[in-house]
């Protein structure tokens, strides 16, 4: 191919710290719910937390009324594994495996971050499947580095889960067909970033280039269906799933987590 390879796009040194500051807001939102996730708790309370926190820190919750979607995080519990919707009717109980997503816009600048986490104690597969999801998240940021390409993160993401496997004794899904994005002055912005695949194809990370990397891990099937909401994706077979996902960029002195959490 003629000509210079293609780039993951990429931020000034102030323009990553204008993200870093929008991360830590949403690190914030994110301490603070599940601090309040205790039975009885519904996910719509969850919810305003979330955007209490975003709003009196001088941000805006990047998902409000993003394509219509009515909460400031998503709220995925059990067999949910991405986008679901906060209501009063979802009330936690001892044992839910719950995942939120969350995004905050400052000065212009997204940021975006998930986490999983039990309500009270967990059964030992789902406290499993989140460990392993969040230290494949911690693989696929080290993959993170200067002269890498896209997928070279993709595969680190699907050695990890498979390592996973071996350390945990269980065999985890990787969702098929979600992953992780581009990420900017917009929140979703290209490349894709797949959760698998193999290494050393797509566009050159450069110093700067920013990445939400989030892999999905479920503790049965890779596959998974839209409800009538148009919006929560649910496990096909029940089998409950994990959510982990930072915003990261390209340094000198590799990857940075630009979602923080205090």
């Amino acid at each position: 191919m003629l000509g210079r390879k293609k780039k993951v796009p990429f931020r000034t040194a102030a323009e990553v710290d204008a993200m870093a500051a929008a991360g830590a807001i949403v690190g914030a939102a994110l301490v603070a719910v599940r601090d309040a996730a205790k039975p009885g708790m519904s996910t719509l309370d969850l919810d305003e937390i979330a955007e209490t926190v975003i709003r009196e820190a001088g941000a805006i919750p990047s998902f409000k009324g993003y394509h219509g979607f009515p909460g400031s995080i998503c709220s995925s519990v059990n067999d949910v594994v991405v986008h679901g919707i906060p209501t009063k009717d979802t009330v936690l109980a001892e044992g839910d495996l719950v995942s939120i997503d969350c995004g905050a816009i400052l000065d212009g600048w997204h940021g975006d971050s998930a986490w999983t986490f039990g309500v009270g104690e967990l059964l030992q597969a789902d406290s499993d499947l989140s460990e392993a999801t969040r230290l494949t998240l911690d693989a696929g940021i080290a993959a993170m580095v200067e002269g890498a390409r896209l997928t070279d993160i993709s595969h680190a993401l699907e050695q990890a889960t498979r390592a996973m496997e071996t350390k945990f004794g269980r065999q985890f899904g990787i969702v098929s067909g979600y992953g992780g994005h581009g990420i900017g002055r917009e929140m979703h912005l290209d490349p894709f970033l797949a959760n698998e695949g193999k290494p050393n194809r797509g566009p050159l990370l450069v110093i700067g280039s920013t990445l939400a990397i989030e892999p999905m891990l479920t503790l049965g099937t890779t596959e998974t269906s839209v409800l009538d909401d148009d919006w929560t994706v649910v496990t096909d077979d029940g089998s409950r799933a994990a959510h982990w996902e930072h915003t990261v960029v390209v340094t000198g002195d590799g990857p940075r987590i630009l979602t923080t959490r205090p």
